[in-house]
């Protein structure tokens, strides 16, 4: 699993939210995100820009 994809799913986990709400967050299809996390697909260049931006905000709280 890319590092990225490590860091959506520890963001996804200490936020407590679903695959649903994370595919919202991004503006991707639930079926992406699933996806992304079983290593089945990688995100293209825009969507790591957004995961990137959705994780340093976070971090930056």
């Amino acid at each position: 699993m890319p590092d990225i994809i490590k860091q959506l799913e520890t963001y996804r986990l200490e936020n407590k939210i679903s695959q649903e709400q994370l595919a919202e967050k991004l503006d991707v299809a639930f079926s992406t995100v699933n996806r992304w996390l079983n290593g089945k697909a990688k995100p293209n260049k825009i969507q790591t820009y957004h995961i990137e931006k959705l994780i340093i905000k976070k971090a930056k709280k």
